[in-house]
């Protein structure tokens, strides 16, 4: 299919809103008092809300980053309108790192095998792993890589726009002083063009390979070690594809909430480029299931009891309805409303359909940690989940706006045309010449 680029992409950013930002705020101030409040009521259920809302707007963000980075190695030409809404994800990574760090305290208060290690032969032949220290090298080194390598993708994304927006119609002194800061170094605006997409071609694969290794540390530490005996190398996939899945679902969300914002942009993301997020948005609802699937089969198949444990707790009389209730919005529900054509190109179904999946998978992080730790006789979901939620929701809607109202929401700059892909067409052309 041909994908038309304009020789010129206009300079768009997102409207300044105070009120917006007011409310982005006030979201973050409610979610911090609802936590403070929770610990004092009780401490165990507030931590595991804090860190399944950690878990599930890390990841988000994290999957917008690599859906931008998946792109980018295909040599994707369809999403040239929606890269950096992608990409804007990026600015809640460093607040992300922040807000780990105090998990990493949380001790035996969290993690249940640091009392059994010492009367428990299984996990102590996982003690190699499962030790306070190596946990937190691990997910402080791992994540601050990971984080790390994604702000400086972006950053090599934004920096070429940087020559082309200066004297735009919308320039203000805050992205004037950002592109100050940004251009350090200039070495004119062909020589950026070319480094920037030799350094992100040569960064992508390897973003790639470090994005699964630590987002399944990061399953393995703060969900599946849970339950010590149990394992499951589906696990780690199951949690890096469902946050892909959730940055491709985001993008869609956001593409569809800036369309609204601006002709240009809205004339920018077309119909060809809601129809291709509507797309992978299904496709990777199957994927999920497959996923899903894939992990339950073999634990049915095999009838172990250490396999089963996982499964029996989250599907028996307590959390049998809230498993279900996941399962239908991650799949069953965006399955049957986005199998056809017209829902995938029509942003009012679009966009419930993928809020549908935003929900289950916020749902979906929640079941992954809150069923090993549940003590019996406690509530298994209260209001305090979603009030806590509110704290990252707020910070995570107001670090996208600031990034898409600072930095061009179309990228300005289009990726060359690599030279190996011209060479290796003409020997082609040459030979249809000469017949």
């Amino acid at each position: 299919m041909h994908h038309h680029i304009p020789s010129e992409v206009p300079v768009r950013y997102l409207p300044r809103d105070r009120n917006m930002n007011m409310a982005a705020g006030a979201l973050f101030v409610v979610g911090l008092l609802s936590f403070v409040l929770r610990l004092t009521q009780d401490a165990h259920s507030a931590w595991i809300s804090y860190i399944t809302n950690w878990m599930f707007f890390s990841s988000i963000a994290m999957g917008s980053v690599m859906f931008a980075v998946a792109t980018w190695i295909v040599k994707a030409k369809w999403n040239w309108s929606v890269r950096r809404v992608s990409q804007a994800a990026a600015a809640f990574l460093p607040l992300a790192f922040v807000l780990m760090l105090p998990m990493l305290f949380l001790g035996d208060s969290y993690f249940p095998w640091i009392e059994m290690m010492a009367t428990d032969p299984v996990v102590q032949k996982k003690a190699a792993y499962l030790n306070m220290p190596f946990l937190i090298t691990r997910n402080v080194v791992g994540l601050a890589v990971l984080f790390g390598l994604g702000c400086y993708f972006v950053y090599l994304a934004v920096r070429p726009d940087m020559g082309l927006t200066e004297g735009a119609a919308a320039d203000d002194e805050a992205r004037r002083s950002w592109r100050e800061k940004l251009t350090q170094g200039w070495m004119g605006q062909k020589a950026e063009e070319v480094a920037s997409y030799r350094r992100m071609t040569t960064m992508g694969p390897a973003m790639v390979l470090v994005y699964a290794f630590v987002m399944t540390i990061v399953a393995y530490d703060w969900a599946m070690s849970l339950e010590p005996h149990w394992f499951s190398t589906m696990f780690g996939p199951w949690y890096f594809m469902g946050a892909f899945w959730g940055g491709v679902t985001a993008t869609g969300l956001w593409s569809i909430y800036l369309r609204r914002k601006d002709k240009d942009i809205a004339n920018m993301i077309g119909l060809q480029q809601r129809h291709d997020i509507g797309k992978l948005t299904f496709a990777f609802t199957v994927f999920w299931g497959y996923l899903f699937f894939s992990q339950y089969i073999v634990i049915w198949y095999g009838k172990l009891p250490w396999e089963q444990a996982w499964i029996i707790r989250r599907s028996g009389e307590t959390w049998g309805g809230y498993s279900t209730l996941t399962i239908v919005m991650c799949f069953l529900a965006p399955f049957i409303g986005l199998i056809g054509r017209k829902p995938k190109m029509k942003p009012p179904i679009y966009g419930f359909f993928a809020t549908v999946i935003m929900v289950g998978l916020w749902l979906e992080r929640y079941g992954m940690v809150a069923p090993s730790i549940h003590h019996e006789g406690d509530p298994i979901f209260t209001i305090w989940q979603p009030l806590i939620g509110l704290m990252f929701l707020g910070l995570y809607l107001g670090a996208v706006r600031w990034f898409l109202s600072t930095f061009p929401v179309v990228q300005v700059w289009q990726p060359m045309v690599d030279p190996e892909s011209l060479e290796a067409e003409l020997p082609v052309a040459a030979g249809v010449a000469g017949d």
